[in-house]
């Protein structure tokens, strides 16, 4: 079986939730035997093609991008060339240029489409796009969901139900480096004993202005890593606010990464928009055995983050619930223990990357059975 995987961006180039599930999926696939091909995107000049932990990552040169859309002429091509290859096309939405280059090249294998997110933010554009999205939705064979939570509040999903499953999105923990003991200790040494943590890319939904609000007149200590297109506006903030106690780190290596996910306090994932449609740093903390603190946005946040259970969930855009969730994990140790083993154990049923893959796999081989038959 060979498949072809389609979207703007992608590992090496970039490590965003939608490329980590793409390499995490690509990764376990080509394990079992799948012959995988990844085709993205770069504005860099680049090798064309990379063999990646068993799979074969293609980029084309991005000619130009309007409103958040990166089109490449070249990736139209190359597309075409390995789409004759392919026994399965697997896209992964949203990208508006990708739907073109659907039917301009009249796709003609079975495909699967992951549905990432709803479109949030360019509703004047989606206007214009919706013909295009419901004649590209309506003609993949198979569109998933990435939590049941998602599916039972996205209108798009609704119109197409009868194609849709659910799978989880899912992480390989035996992927993630093991961080050296120095490097720990060095961790330890240069940070408060219990502290809460963010990891992500600082953009405009993931609510840290929220965080930061929430921080007004306490002196938990928060590491932020990451970094992103509102980095300064958020350093500006907390300087505003007299925020000595919030750490701003930038981006990390991924040893640095899991040394502060096995030394932090619990997880703190503020995101208050539908454009957090999963959360996989949420995911990280769950797989890192970490309590965690979300909001209610009827996304996948609230299928990995159970209140009351592995974490507290609090309302969006509401600094004073989150102030007091921080509060009461700050003050209940004991209550920390058992949520974050809860979140562990969580972790170990429902997301594990072993989970995830068997379960594309199984769409995979039901499409081409069909297409048999």
């Amino acid at each position: 079986m060979r498949v072809l995987h389609f979207y703007k961006t992608a590992f090496p180039d970039t490590m965003g939730g939608v490329e980590q599930l793409i390499h995490q999926i690509a990764r376990g696939a080509s394990m079992r035997g799948v012959q995988v091909d990844v085709l993205s995107l770069t504005p860099e000049k680049v090798d064309r093609t990379v063999v990646i932990e068993g799979y074969l990552a293609h980029r084309a040169r991005m000619d130009l991008q309007i409103a958040s859309t990166s089109i490449s002429v070249s990736a139209l091509l190359r597309f075409a060339q390995l789409a004759r290859k392919a026994d399965i096309v697997h896209y992964h939405f949203p990208w508006p240029f990708m739907d073109v280059v659907h039917f301009a090249t009249a796709v003609n294998k079975p495909t699967v489409l992951t549905y990432h997110s709803d479109i949030i933010r360019q509703r004047n554009l989606l206007k214009l796009y919706r013909p295009l999205k419901r004649r590209f939705l309506g003609s993949v064979d198979r569109i998933v969901a990435t939590s049941p939570n998602y599916f039972a509040t996205s209108d798009v999903l609704e119109t197409f139900a009868d194609k849709v499953r659910v799978i989880p999105i899912g992480l390989d923990k035996a992927s993630y480096p093991e961080p050296s003991t120095e490097n720990i200790q060095a961790w330890r040494e240069r940070l408060a004993p219990r502290f809460f943590m963010f990891v992500g890319v600082l953009r405009y939904y993931k609510g840290l202005h929220i965080l930061l609000e929430a921080m007004r007149g306490v002196d938990y200590p928060v590491v932020i890593v990451g970094a992103g297109p509102i980095e300064q506006e958020l350093k500006a903030q907390a300087a505003r606010l007299g925020l000595s106690n919030v750490h701003f780190l930038g981006h990390l290596p991924d040893e640095d990464k899991v040394a502060l996910l096995a030394l932090c306090y619990a997880v703190v994932f503020p995101s208050h928009l539908r454009s957090e449609a999963f959360g996989i740093s949420l995911l990280e903390g769950a797989m890192f055995g970490k309590p965690m603190i979300s909001s209610e946005i009827g996304t996948g946040t609230t299928f990995i983050n159970i209140g009351g259970e592995t974490g507290m969930v609090v309302p969006p855009s509401d600094p004073i619930a989150l102030r007091q969730a921080m509060t009461y994990l700050w003050e209940h140790p004991e209550e920390v223990a058992k949520m974050g083993a809860a979140a562990e154990a969580r972790y170990w049923q429902h997301f594990t990357a072993e989970r995830m893959v068997e379960a594309y796999l199984d769409i995979y081989r039901e499409l081409l059975a069909n297409r048999k038959a």
